[in-house]
């Protein structure tokens, strides 16, 4: 018998919840999680184990016996019936192991049955401090939302810290050599050998990658190769003009596409539709760098309406950025929006809704718009990727001192601290970001609603 299975069986304190644990334990996943928080349990029992010895365990035996040989002498007193001490003792014997899920023939292990005795016995707080986490897991197990949103936290962590691994595994394979880079060609060894046992480059490949996980959740991964910068703090005075770009694209891209869609759909087939599909095409296929350079020129350099780079204190230096960076965005929501709602349109209901007499507004945003949302939540979260990932260009064009322009710097060094630091917190965002659409999915979308509940 192992630690979990006890758990679920003899644990007083999850009786009312006796009904769950049979799905959360056929579940890899929820196993592991109960046998990790119900490890101070066990530990405390090892500990009270071995400093009251096996004579206390066996003296606990005999006290629980000894109360059900008195139970079953009352029992049969009032019944009326005779038994004799050899009977009430096997019979005790009987239901102790049943009660404690022996099998009579297997001899009973000492340490099993004092770690069920502290917890089923006289210890009030301990099963109040220990239960806690264990109640929680389950409140978390027989919410069917609250478990969706759940699992997939615990997804978005897995995904960083694989890429975490991923980036740290291709950063320290790279032929690129940090400290020949920063401090040239003529350095001596003893150099480089001070320089590499400055940074912890001369440790192993799995001590490395320890210090980088444990940097990435703690905030503290050191100081970059060149410049001595706290890496930490170089991110997150770059990273708020980044999502600020990408936030106000998004959200322009949004209000314009979205109705640009319905209308091209709505209008199929006409000029409109075909000139609209046009922009839309041409605004997917011109890349960002071209696109910001012709923007400098035209409206900076020849027409001088807006300033060429980014200022910090000036609001209008994000026009053109903002523009180049959701004209692609636009342009992929906009077709998206016109093939889901095509796609809708030809379902029955929306022929039953205009025949009921409703007008085109209505049968758009209560029945078509409703139903078409749902590809166009999915392609937002992948653009969120795109936006953030594709933000060094627009950042170098426009003089941008933003995430992506920091981690392009830092990629020919390679400056690890910096890299790593870089791409898994853009990588946390975008896991955010997605978590968010996965949480919005199941409030919106009824499928995955029944979807939810059907794996209770």
């Amino acid at each position: 018998m192992n630690l979990v299975d006890f758990n679920l069986q003899e644990v007083n304190f999850v009786q009312p919840f006796r009904h769950a644990f049979k799905p959360l334990y056929g579940k890899y996943f929820y196993r592991i999680i109960f046998s990790i928080l119900s490890l101070p349990l066990f530990i405390y029992a090892v500990i009270k184990y071995f400093i009251q010895g096996k004579q206390h365990v066996s003296t606990v035996q005999q006290s629980e016996l000894d109360s059900i040989v008195a139970a079953l002498k009352k029992k049969y007193s009032y019944l009326k019936q005779d038994k004799n001490d050899n009977k009430l003792k096997k019979e005790a014997q009987r239901i102790y192991n049943h009660r404690y899920r022996y099998n009579a023939k297997q001899p009973t292990n000492d340490f099993v049955s004092y770690y069920t005795t502290i917890l089923t016995g006289r210890f009030p707080v301990i099963k109040v401090i220990c239960a806690f986490p264990l109640f929680i897991l389950l409140c978390f197990y027989l919410n069917p939302i609250v478990r969706y949103i759940f699992e997939r936290f615990v997804m978005a962590l897995f995904v960083i810290v694989g890429v975490i691994f991923v980036v740290f595994t291709i950063l320290y394979l790279s032929p690129l050599d940090a400290a020949y880079s920063i401090l040239g060609p003529e350095a001596t060894k003893d150099q480089v050998h001070q320089f590499n046992a400055s940074h912890n480059l001369d440790q192993s490949y799995l001590a490395q990658l320890w210090n980088a996980i444990k940097g990435v959740f703690t905030f503290d991964l050191g100081t970059s190769y060149k410049g001595n910068e706290n890496v930490i703090h170089a991110i997150f005075i770059r990273i708020p003009v980044t999502l600020l770009i990408a936030l106000i694209s998004l959200i322009i891209a949004i209000v314009i596409a979205i109705p640009i869609g319905i209308i091209s759909a709505i209008k199929r087939n006409t000029w409109l539709d075909v000139i609209l599909m046009i922009i839309a095409l041409i605004g997917l296929s011109i890349p960002n760098f071209w696109q910001g350079l012709i923007f400098i020129l035209a409206f900076s350099l020849k027409l001088d309406i807006l300033p060429p780079s980014y200022m910090p204190n000036n609001p209008l230096t994000l026009i053109l950025p903002v523009i180049v960076v959701g004209t692609a965005v636009a342009a992929s929501i906009t077709r998206m929006t016109r093939s889901s709602v095509l796609e809708v349109m030809r379902n029955d209901y929306v022929m039953t809704a205009y025949a009921k007499g409703l007008s085109s507004r209505q049968v758009i945003t209560r029945h078509i718009l409703k139903n078409a949302i749902i590809p166009i939540i999915t392609l937002i979260g992948l653009l969120v990727a795109d936006l953030l990932g594709g933000a060094a260009v627009t950042e170098q064009v426009f003089n941008i001192n933003g995430i992506g322009r920091y981690i392009v710097q830092k990629q020919f060094i390679p400056d690890i601290p910096a890299i790593m630091g870089g791409v898994v917190y853009i990588s946390i965002v975008i896991s955010l970001a997605n978590l968010a659409i996965d949480i919005f999915y199941a409030i919106v979308d009824p499928k995955i609603r029944s979807e939810i509940k059907e794996r209770e």
